[in-house]
């Protein structure tokens, strides 16, 4: 039987072989798989659907993540799923597998994060499960939203001349992620040795306790603005660009000078010998909005406080492009977060 390695396909590849054969049958469900969540029309308002894994090594490294963060943060990113297509998220649930070495006062503090997270965004806790695990620890949230049917934003809704907005600023998660590496490196090499965190506050908060932009999603209803396509920015900008430019068979062209990077950000990538625009691009883990909206917007858009302007929807022909603060013109990679 032929064997095909999951690396070859990496995680979007996986996830459309293994669910190519799976017709929608039921007239309720408006959106399957391929967005930031699945959207199910229960007349009126439409339920919308989201569902993230952490898993221990892979996602989180408990030599310097406290629990209380990881429950914390193991919500807001499957809040952030439901604020990027418009919607509001009111539900959870949890599921965890843990491994003996994991007391009660431990999963309270897990708990006491998920809690927090809770309480901060108005959802309510309505079901879970919980299983043992040979190794480690695995938290599976979902969450659940709703949405009226026609202020509901997909991937798929950009056209040529719309134009790219970016909320909050990028590269900072990452750069969090680097300095947190680099102390659990030294305290390996010398366990006597205390964490010098270099009072990088901003950027360690980025990391280990990310907030959803709620705000912009109550700023847009307040403001009378709808997206024409949106996506959180969880495996980097970069890539999530690539996905809503897949998703609406168009262009991109994506201007460095827009992207926003906060001042203490910008230092620690030179710190650390990084180019700041490269933490941007490809960093992840920011939660910040990336959308799209219609040129007649933008004087909605334009004093708005913490949107940025980055750049414009072209025609597919015209490919996806960078265009440096040197003028210069380069195709887009994507490097961000690899999840095979």
């Amino acid at each position: 039987m032929e064997r095909t390695d999951v690396n070859t396909l990496g995680e979007f590849g996986l996830i459309e072989h293994l669910t190519r054969d799976f017709p929608l049958r039921q007239p309720s469900t408006i959106k399957g798989v391929g967005d930031d969540a699945a959207v199910i029309d229960n007349g009126g308002l439409c339920t919308v659907v989201s569902t993230d894994m952490l898993v221990e090594g892979i996602h989180f490294d408990l030599a310097y993540v406290p629990l209380k963060h990881l429950g914390y943060k193991s919500v807001v990113v499957n809040l952030s799923d439901i604020y990027a297509m418009n919607a509001f998220p009111r539900q959870i649930t949890v599921s965890i597998a843990i491994s003996n070495r994991f007391s009660v006062e431990a999963l309270d503090e897990l708990y006491a994060g998920i809690r927090a997270a809770c309480d901060t965004y108005g959802v309510d806790l309505v079901g879970g499960d919980t299983s043992s695990s040979p190794k480690g620890l695995t938290i599976s949230v979902t969450a659940i939203g709703q949405c009226e049917k026609e202020k509901l934003v997909y991937r798929s809704g950009a056209k040529a001349g719309d134009l790219i907005c970016i909320t909050g600023d990028l590269g900072g998660a990452y750069l969090g992620l680097q300095l947190l590496e680099r102390e659990k490196r030294i305290w390996q090499e010398n366990p006597g040795v205390q964490p010098d965190l270099e009072g990088q506050k901003y950027a360690i908060g980025r990391q280990l306790k990310p907030e959803a932009r709620k705000d912009m999603i109550e700023t847009f209803r307040q403001n009378g603005l709808k997206p024409t396509a949106m996506i959180d920015v969880s495996d980097g900008l970069a890539s999530d660009l690539f996905h809503i430019c897949k998703q609406s068979k168009v262009g991109a062209l994506l201007e460095e000078s827009g992207v926003p990077i906060h001042q203490e950000a910008q230092l620690l990538a030179l710190k650390f010998k990084l180019d700041p625009i490269t933490c941007a691009l490809n960093g992840g883990e920011d939660y910040e909005l990336l959308f799209t909206i219609d040129p007649k917007d933008v004087e909605k858009v334009r004093f708005l406080p913490d949107i940025y302007i980055a750049g414009e929807i072209l025609e597919a022909k015209d490919g996806i492009k960078l265009n440096t603060k040197g003028g210069n013109l380069h195709d887009l990679k994507a490097q961000g977060w690899v999840h095979f």
